[in-house]
């Protein structure tokens, strides 16, 4: 069956189980939007800009678990999808971005909307392709979404000449992919599985270190299972929150820069640290020197070269958390009388945690005249639904949210971790919301951070996509502000954003609803009204001014020289 470029990519969409698409039509793409009318399964989505296109695949791949589809045209449009196609990588976020290209004939001649997206996405895709005859096509994408998924998963770009798409040829979907020089490892070595549990049980003070591999590992049920068995803490990292539930008496919550006390301080003081699917990020580590300076440490990761890139390692286990954790969970139910002695062994351990607890506890001064953003998460919490995706953009909200919301379930907070990407959080949960549309999706956003894509209320308006829009307005870039007031003498420059938007007038303008919350006794009414009414909804808060995410480490600073009040 011969057939032309741009209709052997939308097949190829269609038996790679692809269901949405996010994207925006330009002259390069727009053989491929013709072809579109004849796939009604692939329902496309129309944001308003290319950036928040690639960020509502990122959302809709986070949630689901699938790999998200975005499509640009190029020049101008291929360009605005770095940032999205950034974060992406930074998180390891599986997605295909197709980007229209010119001709072939006229590569390197700067024709109209040329630019080398190709050169450009090189350090920020696991993997890019510029398809230069139809005949390679079917396999390319093939290959694409093979590479976007597996070992460490990431962004690919495929750059998709107009030629290329008007051109024809036999159709055959390859079966299966075989990539020499890339076969990641799946299994863990059973040997390096039994030193890790031997180091376990021998150990007095351990902590279990969880980032977000185990989520996109889907690993969360092995974690648990392993955390309940040996009854050892846990502390995650903003991208493993949810992993392992906040409700436990085993769970630390957050770590690092703005984690819990106790948190900081079991790391800072533990004799073994047990790191799954974690980089050793420097908002977790703090002053490496310092960084779990008394313990051994075991570390399991899907990529081989985020071992040792930043600490010392004595155990590394290379291989799908998912497996290794099931492996480990079963060499330990195999030991019952070595968790026993465990058990007893760490019960020191577990009172010092729980006095730290008891000390230094998550909380916040209470207020009867201005609202607490802390306050304010606490009640999304209590009022919405146990599976509510969150989706962040990135600051002080951010980090209340992680701080204060309690997350129990994987892939419930969708936030930019690694690139922190402000004009993430309404685009992402614009993505969420397209893949569960009977879920509910929760924005919470800076007055900033939604301001860079509030554009894609429209799109939310126009796909009946019923997001549910929570904006912090301190009228500050408020992260950046907490710096300045912190480090720089309260010497505010261009973090003050006065000029007064009514926020209820603008969701009206684009046909939703808004709802305004100024005082503390207005929150809870607030977001009962917001999540009744049908549709997209925006609830500001006009929080406290000069509110500071605390604890606080920091910048250079270790892990036990935390900023504890204002």
């Amino acid at each position: 069956m011969k057939l032309a470029g741009a209709r052997i990519l939308l097949e190829c969409l269609k038996l790679e189980g692809v269901d949405t698409v996010f994207g925006y039509p330009g002259g390069t793409v727009i053989n491929i939007y013709d072809e579109l009318y004849s796939f009604p399964d692939i329902r496309h989505i129309l944001p308003r800009h290319e950036q928040a296109g690639v960020h509502a695949a990122d959302g809709y791949a986070r949630a689901s678990g699938k790999v998200g589809v975005a499509i640009a045209t190029s020049g101008p449009g291929a360009t605005n999808t770095v940032t999205g196609i950034a974060t992406a990588y930074m998180d390891s976020i599986p997605l295909v971005v197709i980007t229209g290209q010119v001709p072939t004939a006229l590569i390197g001649n700067d024709a109209f909307q040329e630019v080398d997206i190709i050169g450009i996405t090189r350090p920020c895709t696991k993997h890019n392709f510029l398809v230069k005859n139809v005949k390679d096509l079917a396999g390319i994408v093939k290959k694409a979404f093979y590479i976007a998924r597996t070992g460490r998963p990431g962004p690919v770009l495929i750059d998709l000449p107009k030629d290329v798409q008007v051109a024809v040829t036999e159709f055959k979907y390859p079966d299966k992919v075989d990539l020499r020089g890339y076969k990641p490892t799946v299994e863990g070595h059973p040997r390096q599985i039994e030193k890790a549990a031997s180091m376990i049980l021998a150990a007095r003070k351990p902590v279990i270190y969880v980032g977000g591999g185990v989520v996109i590992a889907n690993a969360s049920d092995e974690l648990r299972e392993m955390a309940d068995t040996l009854q050892a803490p846990v502390t995650t990292t903003l991208m493993g929150l949810g992993s392992f539930p906040e409700d436990s008496p085993n769970s630390l919550g957050l770590l690092g820069m703005h984690g819990t006390y106790y948190a900081n301080m079991a790391v800072t003081e533990c004799d073994l640290l047990v790191a799954v699917g974690a980089r050793f990020d420097d908002r977790v580590t703090g002053k490496i020197p310092a960084f779990a300076p008394h313990a051994k440490i075991i570390h399991m990761d899907v990529d081989p070269t985020s071992i040792r890139k930043n600490v010392r390692v004595d155990l590394p286990i290379v291989g799908d958390v998912k497996d290794i954790l099931a492996r480990l969970g079963k060499v330990l139910e195999g030991n019952r009388d070595g968790v026993k002695s465990f058990h007893k062994n760490i019960k020191p351990w577990r009172t010092q945690i729980d006095d730290w607890k008891a000390k230094h506890p998550m909380g916040y001064k209470e207020s009867s005249q201005a609202i607490k953003p802390q306050a304010v998460i606490r009640k999304l919490r209590e009022i919405s639904e146990p599976d509510a995706i969150i989706a962040t953009d990135v600051g002080q909200h951010q980090m209340w949210t992680a701080q204060f919301f309690g997350f129990t379930r994987p892939r419930t907070l969708l936030s930019s971790g690694g690139l922190g990407t402000m004009g993430y959080g309404l685009p992402a949960a614009m993505g969420a919301q397209a893949a569960f549309p009977e879920r509910q999706v929760i924005a919470v956003c800076g007055d900033g951070g939604f301001q860079m894509n509030l554009q894609e209320l429209a799109t939310l308006v126009q796909n009946r996509l019923p997001v549910k829009i929570c904006v912090m307005n301190n009228n500050y870039l408020g992260m950046v502000r907490q710096w300045q007031e912190l480090f720089f003498e309260r010497r505010y420059s261009q973090t003050v954003m006065e000029l007064p938007i009514d926020f209820v007038k603008l969701a009206e303008a684009f046909g939703a609803a808004g709802f305004t919350a100024s005082k503390p006794e207005e929150v809870e009414e607030t977001i009962r009204r917001g999540f009744a009414t049908p549709g997209p909804v925006i609830m500001e808060f006009k929080i406290a001014r000069e509110e500071k995410v605390l604890p606080m480490v920091p910048a250079g600073a270790s892990l036990n020289e935390m900023v504890l009040a204002s």
